[in-house]
């Protein structure tokens, strides 16, 4: 059965005037066309906008065999993200998982986004004795928080799976620069891609997303669809024939 996110403003409305909601059509016009036409401040970062619309078949093909391997080698996968490079990924599994029910057969953990030595040491206690893989996303490698959760959490993988643990390491980075991606040749990691021109808090369509929500069991076909679906439906400017307009 199709489910689609619908938007009930029915009572909201009555709190704001209807000629107030119209007043803003023509900024709402201006906005639209200047991320369409690419021409406004930050445009080099548009890339999100039609992304479903072109995201590489085999790119996605590679997503799902990762998280099949990921799936079937391991109980926990620890995803190293901060900021949207997480975010996404994690308001993804929580609005597609049950709230109650049994848990997934693979648990989902995210790391990198603090400081807290107290966390990550509660965490390497949490991981003995149990199989887990690691997903590190970040575009440069440098950012503080990811790359200190990384380094201890490569030490502890590498004393746990020795030669091996390089199979159980996926790097989701710029396509072609940074220090992470170096990381990823140098030891042979697999490897999946931030396209340049998307940024972290719009990123939850590509690999950076969907490879933690694929592990965690959820059908990334259907969700590119449904994106595609969603950018035809929204193409409409009239306030009140767009949801993500009105909203």
């Amino acid at each position: 059965m199709k489910k689609h996110l619908n938007l009930d403003s029915f009572h909201a409305i009555d709190f704001v005037d209807k000629q107030e909601i119209e007043n803003i059509q023509t900024d709402i016009t201006k906005a639209r066309k200047m991320l369409e036409y690419r021409n406004g401040p930050g445009s080099e970062f548009t890339g999100w906008l039609n992304f479903p619309d072109k995201f590489d078949k085999d790119e996605l093909d590679q997503i799902i065999e990762a998280a099949k391997k990921i799936r079937k080698q391991s109980k926990i996968l620890i995803v190293i993200g901060i900021g949207g490079s997480y975010l996404g990924a994690k308001a993804a599994i929580e609005m597609l998982s049950p709230y109650f029910t049994k848990k997934r057969r693979l648990e989902v953990i995210f790391a990198g986004h603090n400081m807290s030595a107290q966390y990550l040491s509660e965490l390497t206690d949490y991981l003995q004795g149990k199989d887990f893989s690691i997903n590190v996303i970040s575009k440069s490698g440098m950012t503080t928080e990811p790359a200190i959760a990384f380094r201890v959490l490569k030490k502890l993988i590498e004393k746990k799976y020795g030669h091996e643990a390089k199979n159980r390491i996926y790097v989701t980075t710029d396509p072609k620069k940074g220090e992470l991606r170096n990381i990823a040749i140098k030891e042979g990691y697999e490897t999946f891609v931030i396209p340049s021109d998307i940024g972290g808090r719009y990123s939850v369509l590509t690999a950076a997303g969907l490879l933690p929500i694929a592990a965690a069991g959820f059908n990334i076909k259907q969700i590119i669809r449904g994106a595609k679906a969603s950018r035809r439906a929204y193409k409409k400017m009239g306030i009140w024939e767009n949801d993500a307009h009105l909203y």
